[in-house]
């Protein structure tokens, strides 16, 4: 079978592997990864059956079932699909491709220059036990998050992340979302983790927090209104009580 493997067989084993990463950063960023996991495992199964066993009855109604399933899919996630498609006809698919290519990570320079606002602002409101919650998109999109809440687009300065979480401030309760080295929205909502061992003394900030980096990759950054403490939240994982330095040091590394 080896022997009659050639470009073309190379080159669709990579169309559909990166048809599948990019369903899996569309399923992961609107929370639906368990349905794709399904998808994957039904797919899997309908393959055993029809193609390695040859159970015609079974592989019949599977059938069925396969082309059904893919209309149903698509009117429950015509949203994101038609966001999809638009962004590969955008500057947003070339970009993805690129990425492929591109070594994971920026330089220290690349991005200090936008982190160390950001880092003297939650310094600044810990002094003052203001609280805040400021989401940094990574490689996930935070559109459907962003959403929620009201769009700002402006460049990153500590000032205004101070005024915007000022307790007197309109958009000081919910996120702030920061993508593309820009405040891009805030007084979001964002989805609040259903972990059980999450410690009582943690509210809904830190909730909210550990909610997001379970269902994406973004770096979530706490601000404690009853402590002043800062916390950072990463792919599910609480870094708690941790210094300005430690803040900068997890939000410059890339991994």
């Amino acid at each position: 079978m080896l022997i009659n493997f050639g470009i073309k067989d190379a080159i669709d084993i990579l169309l559909v592997a990166f048809f599948l990463y990019e369903t899996y950063l569309l399923m992961k960023k609107t929370g639906t990864i368990a349905i794709f996991l399904g998808v994957l495992a039904f797919i899997a199964l309908w393959l055993l059956i029809s193609q390695v066993f040859e159970m015609r009855l079974m592989g019949a109604i599977l059938d069925k079932f396969i082309s059904v399933g893919f209309i149903l899919l698509v009117i429950v996630f015509q949203k994101e699909i038609r966001e999809f498609l638009q962004a590969l006809g955008s500057n947003k698919g070339i970009q993805v491709v690129m990425n492929l290519f591109k070594p994971k990570g920026e330089s220290v320079d690349e991005n200090i220059s936008y982190i160390m606002p950001i880092v003297m602002a939650s310094m600044d409101m810990a002094k003052r036990k203001e609280g805040a919650l400021i989401a940094i998109q990574q490689d996930n999109p935070l559109d459907i998050y962003a959403e929620t809440g009201e769009e700002i687009n402006a460049n990153i300065s500590t000032r205004l992340i101070e005024n915007i979480f000022f307790k007197n401030s309109p958009l000081h309760d919910g996120a702030m979302i920061i993508a593309g080295k820009k405040i891009k929205a805030a007084s979001c909502i964002l989805p609040v983790s259903q972990n059980h061992d999450i410690p009582k003394r943690y509210g809904l900030r830190h909730r909210s927090a550990l909610g997001l980096s379970e269902e994406t990759d973004a770096k979530v950054i706490i601000v404690s209104e009853e402590t002043g403490k800062i916390s950072l939240a990463y792919k599910g994982k609480l870094y708690s009580s941790i210094s300005t330095e430690e803040l900068q040091k997890l939000l410059i590394t890339k991994s």
